[in-house]
């Protein structure tokens, strides 16, 4: 018999999945919730077969097309999890499944290769946007250059873990690091890069290097006083919390540390907050809402009313997906929802729409200039009453809308950080211009 530790975290998540197969009743609870069904055209199947076909794509990779419908289509809502009686996890199993189609559709040495290209892909992306933006000294505080592998002088209390894509709208991140410093957390960030969570290799189909990165980053994130990491993405957060996490308890015995996702944690201390939320902001705002992790929605509607002279509007708009990157998997439902949203919002007569994630900023922020409304972070909300802010380089910068223009906005850090200029207009053009879901109603120039 191998030692515990020695199985690999494919074999051992192979038996966390038979686990849950087994304890799937096929109820079918997790369907009939999902609000990814309607929009995905299997409304018309039985929940029951979805399911069961389901457990197959997993088990095989084949499975009956309202089944593979379902597994693609899933956003990350989460509302199945909160359906099932039975201590199964469907969002976890969709995952597994979308990871059984791709096993049978392509051999390892491409889903590895496909998994390294996207890898890279990623990093070139978040590197070239957050330099556009950031001089050496600030990407320094956001974890990244020598800070990204520096051992600090006195362990923190938290670690706090960015992901990759927020670093692309770096005032986001900064002002994370500002409320946590007015109050008076210690704190190490970590992020970008090189501390993937593996879902890139994941989403690829590699398993096996999926839990080497995720593994290798844990061993990282595992040094601060409290024992728990500070979460911003929501994709690491899942990937983590879901896959990586509890395979390797199983693998070794014991969690490594507990992730927490900063709104709730900004929740968790409100009290504390409070005091420091001095400054009345005399404003009408509506939350952009996704609630794929749970409690998150509700903490951020919490931290909103705590701030003198806000008034939170509820503009009565569906709330699904993990953030808005993840509604991808259902183009024309999103851009439905998010023009219905926009809509809705300029009929409310609100000063701003504000948003939670980066994904969710990216895709969204553009639209500022077509609307009378403003579109904002939560944490600039939060921070303007607090005394603090943080310029939104990224909005103002694709607001312009001409690729060109804004490589010369940003000559002085192309030059800087020694960026070729082609590269970095190629990632402006398909990155930062090309996140745009729903088109601008003047257009793009």
């Amino acid at each position: 018999m191998q030692p515990l530790n020695a199985i690999s975290f494919e074999t051992v998540l192979g038996e966390r999945v038979e686990d849950m197969l087994n304890a799937c009743t096929r109820c079918g609870k997790c369907v009939e919730v999902c609000p990814s069904v309607k929009p995905a055209g299997i409304a018309d199947a039985s929940p029951r077969d979805i399911i069961g076909g389901v457990l197959e794509l997993v088990r095989t990779g084949a499975g009956p097309e309202a089944s593979r419908k379902w597994a693609a289509s899933c956003m990350l809502s989460g509302e199945c999890i909160k359906a099932c009686d039975y201590g199964v996890n469907p969002r976890f199993l969709l995952a597994m499944a979308r990871l059984g189609m791709t096993k049978a559709a392509r051999e390892l040495p491409e889903r590895r290769r496909q998994g390294v290209e996207k890898y890279r892909e990623m990093g070139r992306d978040v590197s070239v946007l957050s330099q556009l933006q950031l001089d050496d000294e600030v990407l320094e505080r956001l974890g990244q250059k020598s800070a990204s592998v520096a051992t600090p002088s006195e362990v923190p209390d938290f670690v706090f873990y960015t992901g990759c894509n927020v670093l692309k709208t770096p005032h986001i991140a900064l002002l994370a690091l500002d409320i946590m410093d007015g109050l008076g957390i210690s704190y190490q960030v970590m992020g970008g890069p090189s501390h993937c969570c593996g879902v890139m290799q994941l989403r690829a189909g590699d398993v096996e290097m999926s839990g080497r990165m995720g593994s290798s980053t844990i061993a990282k994130l595992s040094q601060s006083k409290s024992g728990e990491v500070i979460s911003w993405c929501p994709s690491c957060f899942v990937q983590f919390t879901e896959t990586t996490l509890p395979t390797l308890e199983r693998q070794q015995g014991a969690r490594p540390f507990e992730m927490t996702p900063f709104m709730g944690f900004l929740g968790g201390r409100l009290a504390q907050l409070k005091p420091l939320l001095q400054r009345p902001v005399p404003m009408r705002v509506a939350l952009h809402r996704h609630p794929g992790v749970a409690g998150v929605v509700e903490a951020a509607v919490e931290l909103l009313t705590a701030i003198p002279g806000l008034e939170l509007v509820d503009l009565k708009q569906p709330a699904v997906g993990l953030q808005s990157f993840n509604i991808a998997a259902l183009p024309a439902f999103k851009r439905e929802l998010q023009l219905n949203e926009l809509q809705a919002a300029s009929d409310a007569g609100i000063d701003a729409l504000v948003a939670v994630y980066h994904s969710d900023h990216r895709e969204l922020c553009a639209h500022e200039r077509d609307w009378p409304f403003r579109i904002v972070n939560i944490l600039e909300v939060i921070g303007e009453s607090m005394g603090l802010s943080r310029h939104d380089r990224f909005k103002e910068l694709k607001i312009m809308q001409d690729a060109d223009q804004i490589v010369a906005e940003c000559s002085d850090l192309i030059a800087r950080h020694s960026l070729d200029q082609a590269i970095a207009r190629d990632v402006v053009v398909k990155v930062m211009l090309g996140d745009q879901p729903l088109p601008l109603r003047g257009g793009s120039a």
